[in-house]
């Protein structure tokens, strides 16, 4: 594993309510999230994602891509803010953190890092929750990948794709 992007998503592709994820997360889905994370180096965000989801603490590096100079989540300790691309970003913090880095940033990011090439594997997460905001063609984005696994735990699909 090196680069690996996470994302969950409702059935009809929500990616947040009220401008977080939590409202289209469920419990199978938080239990990956957490065991995802004890195995990178660090969790790379965007300055939005720091902004409205829970980064006040995190087990490894964060790293925050933002072009403001204010760090949302300055009691961090582990939180690096960086006003620079996503993919210098991703770039500096494999130099200075180790390889396994772990793109939990918005789709914006996550696109822009799939379309440099510099995702090599998606978690992807679709729970039941319908009715959210900011919907994506989460299939077409597993199509983006050669190859995909599934499995279904408490409702909750998983998929793991890659090429």
């Amino acid at each position: 594993m090196s680069t690996v992007a996470s994302l969950v998503v409702g059935r009809d592709g929500s990616t947040s309510i009220g401008k977080n994820s939590n409202g289209v997360s469920s419990d199978a889905d938080r239990k990956a999230f957490l065991a995802r994370r004890r195995k990178v180096d660090c969790i790379l965000i965007g300055g939005n994602t720091a902004r409205h989801e829970p980064y006040n603490q995190s087990p490894v590096p964060l790293v925050i891509v933002s072009r403001s100079h204010i760090n949302p989540v300055a009691g961090n300790d582990l939180s690096h803010l960086w006003n620079m691309t996503p993919a210098e970003a991703l770039a500096k913090a494999k130099l200075l953190f180790g390889e396994r880095i772990l793109v939990e940033a918005g789709t914006s990011i996550i696109f822009e890092l799939l379309d440099q090439g510099l995702i090599d594997q998606l978690d992807l997460s679709v729970t039941q929750v319908t009715g959210g905001d900011n919907p994506i063609d989460w299939q077409g984005l597993l199509n983006r990948f050669a190859h995909h696994t599934h499995t279904n735990i408490d409702g909750t699909d998983f998929y793991i794709a890659h090429n």
